[in-house]
């Protein structure tokens, strides 16, 4: 009952927010730069005493409430909780343990040198599987991302990349480095686009142990992407399309997924 309770209250800081918040002191999303852009993180951190709240929707009646802290201008952290099949007839299928998130930038955008952000997550994407010990989607685990921002015309963007290394590895035998990329454009009328290709070395594997369900890649990669649109100045809506080239074995279908964000500050 108490896990039910929380994401009742995290849903409820969101719809409240939304209205009572709009004040002349409130943050704005415009403000603040990308911190992921499907699945893969940014080298953005949120400014010291802002936060943000949300919640991510996924396939299977699925969903995952978060929460993330600037401490400063450059250390980050965040926590997360959900279940699969939270919104169904169905008894929810709860997630294990808190997952936890910590990012510090180590160096800020220059004009001559992008900013470059390290930092942990252990929340992964999708439903965890008992078996492999894994989300659907692996989480980052360490990883070190570089993010540069341009602007063109009248639209706000930027180029992202990285370096991964999950720590859900325990059954699959993936112990591989992997890499990603990816790009984030903010247009007029309040929308934003997200683009990644996570290369999903570390999730390629042909041959599982024996007994153990197939959830590894096909070796093509994971290629993401949303539609942003900022509802208020400080909530926003993503609608989500992941693994467009079919990438996991066990799928036959672009999986679509919805994540909300409030972001504020004390």
């Amino acid at each position: 009952m108490y896990r039910i309770l929380l994401i009742a209250v995290i849903t409820g800081l969101i719809a409240t927010g939304a209205v009572f918040s709009q004040d002349e002191s409130s943050s704005s999303l415009y403000e603040v730069p990308p911190l992921w852009l499907v699945d893969v993180p940014t080298a953005g951190t949120l400014p010291r005493g802002h936060y943000q709240i949300g919640t991510r929707i996924f396939p299977g009646g699925g969903a995952i409430g978060f929460t993330d802290i600037g401490l400063s201008n450059r250390l980050q952290l965040g926590v997360s909780y959900g279940a699969y099949q939270l919104i169904s007839n169905d008894h929810p299928d709860w997630n294990p343990r808190i997952e936890f998130e910590i990012r510090f930038r180590i160096i800020d955008e220059m004009e001559m040198f992008p900013a470059v952000c390290l930092g942990f997550s252990s929340q992964g994407s999708g439903r965890w599987n008992t078996d492999l010990q894994r989300y659907t989607f692996k989480s980052r685990g360490f990883f070190g991302t570089v993010s540069r921002s341009f602007y063109f015309y009248e639209w706000t963007a930027g180029w992202h990349g990285g370096v991964n290394y999950s720590l859900e590895n325990d059954v699959d035998g993936e112990k591989d480095l992997n890499v990603f990329a990816g790009f984030d454009a903010t247009f007029k009328y309040n929308l934003a686009l997200m683009l990644e290709y996570d290369a999903g070395i570390n999730d390629d594997r042909s041959n599982p142990p024996d007994g153990v369900e197939q959830m590894a890649g096909k070796g093509r990669g994971y290629l993401n992407s949303s539609i942003n649109w900022l509802f208020a100045d400080n909530l926003e809506l993503e609608f989500i399309l992941k693994d467009l080239l079919i990438n996991r074995r066990e799928s036959a279908t672009i999986t679509r997924e919805i994540r909300i964000t409030y972001q504020d500050k004390f």
